[in-house]
């Protein structure tokens, strides 16, 4: 069931647009309306929810990722049902996954890496100390918001599948599988420390430690072959930062790190002693030495039914992706997914692979075979589907040789006929079935032809190349004609012949950096929320009025640009109205008030804002200036504001200012009762005028107050009001207004 736009999920959720979809999910934006914040909701897909044993698994899981609250992992706020929809909401990051970064930057330095490490490592042991395994750690599910934090995603949910459904995606990515979980046994707290390892190596190395040409060949890499060190491929890493690595992926779990918190000492430690010897040697570095891990027949059969050469892709994660800049390599980063075909295949036995990356060792190791005692049966029926493997490799190559041989041996009598038969017999000749390239040389098996991927999505686009065995390296550009997503251009160019495996830089669209003005609902929003809007957003508004037989006075006829750039200006064209016959506006100026609003009245106008002000100039009682109308004119009714003049300013007196600092003690008027009587007072100050009459001004208004208070009489500034140098602040009972206390004061000159 695809969720649309405008969706609203137990009245709450309402969906914005679909982010992601993964191998069991839907992953959508949505806004929580009850707590105004966006979020993310991951939808299990329809053919998982009629599954009752999957759906139940899935909600138990589930909820047990919601007990999580820690900062290095993505939180989640709810698991809901609503009929046959079954969803998790969860806090929704703004950020690129770690599998994006790690492929856009090539490779991380090493303090990056330790420290990327060091986060996801406290995320997994918070969830290991709630008895959850994530079972699915890898670089895509791993989170680097815009402030730098790795946060880890998708606990719990791998655990939920059923064995119907079993398979690479719901299994976990098999490049960053342990060896227990590719041979279907018991993982626990250490199979998430093997993969945090992989990923580890991928970030410092910049590629994955196996490959393979199918799943269930990567599968018993990580089963049988010695991983070659980090440092193999990036001499910078330190001795400490490689033993660890090589200890997180050893291949029995009891000697890797016991616990997530073990892991994180030692890589706080290796930030301080990079070259410390503090990591105790692994079995990954005994089989470096020689020492190959066997399997069992059993276990391979087991590796191969669970393990079907299938497609394994990446999954969308549910993080909103931004650009990313585009970063140097300091070497080409080889594609690790690379999809062929589903086929029989025979894949090249651990041993001999080993023995090949370590020629060194080879000998040491072969002295050291023959010395062993006899093996047992499973191990036998190894080494017999070996030799036959590896037996049909070599009867595949002749084949091969004598068909190139055949073939261009036919070639050449095909080429010696046409000279003698003439042009017409040399047409008719029998068909090669041979690639050739335009200027008539055979495709060798070592090249491709370039597809187009123009204007194709990014996902379409990387899998067709996958498809012709190439890699894709994008780089992120802005553009106006080429939808979001899709592919702007290609290099080399379609038709070009190229290697296999080769990168193809490609440019992918982030659509127009314009804001489309059409999604915002102007014409609703009016002029003033429109206006506002649009500048929150970094836009200038200029508004431009128009007559309009239509649209109402003061609505929005039309705005101009569709789309604006950031900074840009936006025009809004307002109605004024119908169209009127406008009128001469009249000339006030100068003219006494009460004249002034007879013109008004004889021209059919009428008075507006009116205030007064000093003028040196214009007589008291008249217009200084007036406003109103535009060019001149006004329409009928119109208001015009005007300025009447007050004289000239009158120069101010000067200031007298005196300050009080004291308190007055109620309960000397009252008494032994003051504690239970209340009275009501206030505090103001007492001049007298020139012909001896009293003035008064309030300093504290009335208030209640019991009669054991003490009461601040303290001001710092208080101005005389009529220029006298004397007076006296006075404590007043309201009541009775009987002054309480009063204190002289002595006001003195202020500049």
């Amino acid at each position: 069931m695809i969720l649309r736009p405008g969706t609203y999920l137990q009245e709450r959720y309402e969906i914005l647009e679909q982010v992601g979809s993964g191998g069991m999910s839907v992953v959508y934006k949505a806004r929580c309306h009850k707590l105004n914040r966006p979020v993310a909701i991951k939808v299990l897909k329809e053919e998982f929810s009629n599954d009752s044993t999957f759906v139940g698994k899935f909600k138990m899981e589930a909820q047990a990722a919601a007990r999580l609250s820690h900062p290095n992992i993505v939180n989640v706020y709810d698991v809901i049902d609503e009929g046959k929809l079954h969803y998790i909401v969860m806090e929704l990051i703004e950020g690129v996954t770690l599998k994006t970064y790690i492929t856009r930057k090539g490779r991380l330095e090493i303090k990056e890496s330790i420290g990327i490490a060091i986060q996801v490592a406290s995320g997994i042991a918070a969830a290991h100390e709630q008895h959850i395994i994530h079972r699915d750690i890898k670089p895509q599910n791993m989170i680097v918001s815009r402030d730098g934090k790795v946060k880890v995603a998708d606990f719990g949910i791998a655990r939920g599948v059923s064995t119907q459904t079993m398979n690479s995606a719901a299994m976990g990515s098999v490049h960053y599988i342990s060896p227990e979980q590719a041979r279907g046994g018991y993982s626990d707290e250490r199979s998430d420390i093997y993969s945090l390892g992989i990923t580890m190596y991928e970030m410092v190395t910049g590629r994955l430690p196996y490959e393979g040409e199918n799943t269930v060949a990567i599968a018993l890499s990580h089963l049988e072959e010695p991983m070659v060190p980090p440092s193999a491929y990036n001499k910078d890493i330190p001795v400490s930062l490689e033993k660890i690595i090589l200890k997180c992926t050893a291949k029995k779990p009891e000697n890797r790190y016991g616990n997530a918190n073990e892991l994180m000492g030692d890589l706080r430690r290796s930030l301080t002693q990079p070259d410390g010897a503090f990591v105790q040697d692994t079995d990954n570095q005994r089989a470096l030495s020689g020492q190959t891990v066997q399997i069992s027949g059993k276990d391979l059969a087991r590796i191969k039914e669970q393990y079907t050469p299938i497609r394994d892709e990446p999954i969308r994660e549910y993080v909103r992706e931004e650009p990313v800049r585009e970063y140097v390599r300091d070497e080409p980063v080889r594609e690790y997914n690379r999809e062929e075909p589903a086929r029989e295949y025979v894949r090249r036995p651990a041993k001999e692979a080993a023995a090949s990356r370590y020629p060194s060792e080879n000998r040491r190791t072969s002295e050291r075979r023959s010395q062993r005692k006899p093996e047992p049966e499973d191990s036998v029926n190894s080494h017999i589907e070996r030799l036959l493997a590896g037996a049909g490799i070599v009867v595949a190559i002749i084949i091969v040789a004598v068909l190139i041989v055949v073939f261009s041996r036919l070639g050449g009598i095909f080429q010696a006929g046409s000279g003698l038969l003439g042009k017409e017999s040399s047409s008719e000749s029998p068909d090669i079935t041979a690639v050739t390239k335009e200027n008539g040389e055979t495709l060798k098996d070592s090249e491709v032809y370039m597809p187009d991927v123009l204007d194709l999505p990014e996902d379409l686009a990387e899998a067709k190349l996958k498809e012709n065995f190439l890699s894709m390296k994008p780089t992120y550009q802005v553009s106006e004609t080429v939808e979001k997503g899709h592919i702007i251009s290609q290099k080399p160019d379609h038709g070009i012949v190229v290697s296999k495996y080769s990168h193809v830089n490609v440019v992918v669209s982030l659509g127009s950096d314009k804001i489309d003005l059409t999604a915002l609902n102007l014409f609703d929003l009016g002029v003033a929320s429109g206006r506002k809007i649009l500048e929150e957003q970094g836009l200038t508004v200029q508004v431009v009025e128009e007559e309009n037989e239509t649209i109402e006075k003061g609505s929005l006829i039309r705005f101009e640009p569709e789309k604006a750039e950031s900074g840009g200006t936006v025009t809004f064209y307002v109605s004024t109205g119908p169209h009127v016959d406008l009128i001469p506006v009249p000339d006030l100026t100068g003219k006494p008030e009460a004249e002034a609003l007879a013109i008004l009245g004889e021209s059919g106008l009428q008075p507006g804002d009116t205030s007064a002000e000093s003028s040196e100039t214009i007589p008291k009682g008249s217009i200084i200036r007036q406003s109103g109308g535009e060019n001149g004119q006004i329409e009928p009714g119109g208001k015009i504001n005007y300025v009447v003049s007050s004289g000239p300013e009158e120069k101010p007196q000067q200031r007298y200012v005196a300050s009080i600092d004291t308190v007055y003690d109620l309960s000397n008027l009252i008494g032994p009762g003051a504690s239970s009587t209340n009275a009501t007072v206030l505090i103001r100050l007492h001049q007298k005028e020139p012909d001896g009459s009293s003035i008064y001004r309030t300093l504290t208004e009335a208030k209640n107050i019991m009669g054991a208070t003490l009461i601040p009489v303290s001001y710092t500034s208080i101005e005389s009001m009529n220029g006298s140098d004397q007076g006296e602040v006075e404590v007043v009972e309201v009541e009775t207004g009987a002054v309480l206390k009063s204190y002289p004061l002595t006001f003195f000159p202020m500049d």
